[in-house]
């Protein structure tokens, strides 16, 4: 029995720049971090006494004889990449919904290649977790993704991501004096907005329009660039931070049809209202977390006008993808 335990992001900023479409032209660049909540997979093998050869648990049940009839196109596809002369059993958990614009499909896709890569007592690296991943969601599953979600559940921890033009991903760790990180962490606050979405819907809109919207694409870049700049200071502000997140966020709504609605303006207006410097929603928009970036004092105040919500407590810098619970058999 094999059990991997792979963490959710939130990106601060950014998004949109980690699209292939773009940052092979023109360079791209994230930061964020991930957080104590994970996406959790069991993986053995499965002894030969039924009807089926593997099995596969998360929302649905598959009971199926070939990877090929496997309808979880993730699971479909590493199985495929990594075939196996038995059968294999896939039980799937998770802290928080899916379609939540924390990144958890490609932490799902990122655990099951630890996973398998372990059943075959491989160990990989998070470079090679990353990069595996992300030619699985946009090669072989051929989905309408960036290249963020990926290297966040790999490596883990509070970074810089840069996407250069050949191709190459840097990832370096945002090296912060002592005590700025808890504060960074003590001013991000989560909501979950009630609904869920389907990323691809959205993001097929903002890579048609990449062209288009360059100029907030590279206006975002540059936010990333000085956000980094400004964690990294001997003394950060942090109240420029929260300011920067509302502008983003008012550029994010503009790279797509569907990034924001009703619903999704009432509660950011309200969080701002309550004392929130600025925030966003977490992912390529339409519904799941809402994040706001708030001093501590205010905290209380903007979960009250936001009763009606979920709030999460979270604590970001959580280490990448690992393999927690290995029991060797044969």
């Amino acid at each position: 029995m094999i059990i991997t335990r792979t963490p959710f992001r939130v990106s601060l900023f950014g998004g949109g720049t980690d699209y292939p479409a773009w940052y092979l032209e023109n360079g791209g660049a994230v930061v964020g971090t991930t957080i104590d909540k994970y996406c959790y997979l069991s993986l053995r093998k499965l002894p030969p006494f039924f009807e089926h050869k593997h099995r596969i648990v998360y929302s649905k049940i598959e009971n199926v004889c070939a990877p090929s009839e496997i309808q979880h196109p993730a699971v479909r596809a590493v199985m495929q990449e990594h075939p196996s002369d038995h059968g294999i059993e896939v039980h799937h958990f998770s802290d928080l919904p899916a379609r939540s614009g924390l990144g958890s499909s490609s932490a799902f896709t990122v655990g099951l290649i630890n996973a398998m890569r372990a059943l075959e007592g491989k160990i990989t690296s998070a470079t090679q977790l990353g990069i595996e991943a992300i030619r699985i969601e946009q090669e072989i599953i051929k989905e309408k993704v960036g290249s963020q979600d990926q290297v966040w559940a790999a490596h883990g921890g509070t970074n810089y991501i840069e996407f250069n033009h050949n191709g190459r991903i840097d990832v370096s760790k945002l090296i912060m004096r002592p005590g700025n990180h808890d504060i960074l962490n003590n001013h991000i606050l989560l909501f979950f907005t009630g609904f869920t979405r389907i990323a691809e819907t959205i993001a097929v809109k903002k890579i048609e329009n990449v062209k288009k919207k360059a100029s907030q694409l590279n206006t975002l870049h540059q936010m990333a660039v000085e956000a980094k700049s400004i964690l990294q200071s001997k003394e950060p502000q942090f109240e420029n931070i929260g300011l920067m997140l509302d502008d983003a966020w008012q550029l994010k709504r503009e790279l797509a049809n569907g990034v924001s609605n009703p619903q999704i303006d009432e509660i950011y207006n309200a969080g701002k209202a309550a004392g929130a410097l600025g925030g966003k929603l977490l992912g390529a928009g339409g519904g799941g977390f809402m994040m706001f970036f708030a001093p501590p004092a205010a905290h209380n105040k903007i979960k009250a006008a936001l009763s009606n919500l979920i709030h999460v407590n979270c604590n970001i810098g959580s280490e990448g993808s690992k393999v927690v619970s290995y029991e060797h058999y044969e």
